[in-house]
């Protein structure tokens, strides 16, 4: 289970905190157990602070706080407040990154089911796409959308697994494999009824709840070999 520790301190020397905590991390490079990192600092009271530390589990983040660096990290650090700061524990119950839902039924409904319904929820009407397979401004848009997955259903009856995902700030990026059967032309290819495979990745940036624009990277040359398309 996921772990945070909140740290809320005051301090009138932020800048030197920020030094030390840059040097913790070169210090305890290839050691710490530390996933993720963020400070706020109050709008109301311009000494106030709040640093979240995720960790993997409580049992990483004990293995971390046995770290001589995060020991002199600590006593420096209380050294730059103004009285001691506080410290809570966060069993994390509930991880959600709201991006990652409307990619998600993006790919599930709209690419692997071909429900054109939900278009407009998952896209932005002034969507942009840059797609390697497609020329410039091709697919942008809703109806470009529509005909880009069209194309690709009408030629082959596909699935895609999602194998991996990551977010950050207003992007989202999917790792995937994707399987077709060969059922109707493409690219001037007859249907030959057999099945192939690729794998991708896409990055979408996601704007007011939905995808504004994404980049699409996939194995082309790859489909193109096993239809025959290309030497190989």
């Amino acid at each position: 289970m996921t772990f945070v520790q909140v740290i809320d301190y005051e301090t009138k020397r932020f800048d030197e905190m920020n030094s030390l905590i840059d040097r913790y991390a070169e210090q305890t490079a290839g050691k710490r157990t530390v996933t993720h990192t963020l400070i706020g600092r109050d709008r109301d009271s311009r000494t106030h602070y709040v640093d979240l530390v995720e960790f993997p589990s409580y049992e990483e983040a004990m293995r971390n706080s046995q770290l001589p660096e995060t020991d002199r990290m600590f006593q420096e650090m209380v050294a730059l407040c103004e009285g001691m700061p506080k410290f809570m524990n966060l069993d994390v119950v509930r991880d959600e990154y709201l991006n990652k839902l409307v990619v998600n039924r993006f790919f599930e409904e709209v690419l692997g089911k071909g429900n054109f319904d939900v278009v407009e929820e998952c896209i932005a009407a002034d969507y942009v796409t840059h797609d390697i397979m497609e020329s410039a401004g091709e697919g942008n848009g809703r109806e470009g959308i529509r005909k880009t997955v069209g194309m690709w259903r009408g030629a082959f009856e596909m699935s895609m697994d999602m194998t991996r995902q990551i977010a950050e700030g207003d992007c989202v990026t999917t790792l995937w494999d994707w399987e077709g059967t060969h059922k109707g032309e493409f690219m001037g290819v007859a249907p030959t009824g057999r099945e192939f495979t690729m794998s991708g990745c896409t990055t979408c940036r996601i704007e007011n709840g939905q995808i504004a624009e994404d980049w699409w990277y996939y194995d082309a040359p790859g489909l193109m070999r096993q239809m025959g398309m290309m030497p190989g």
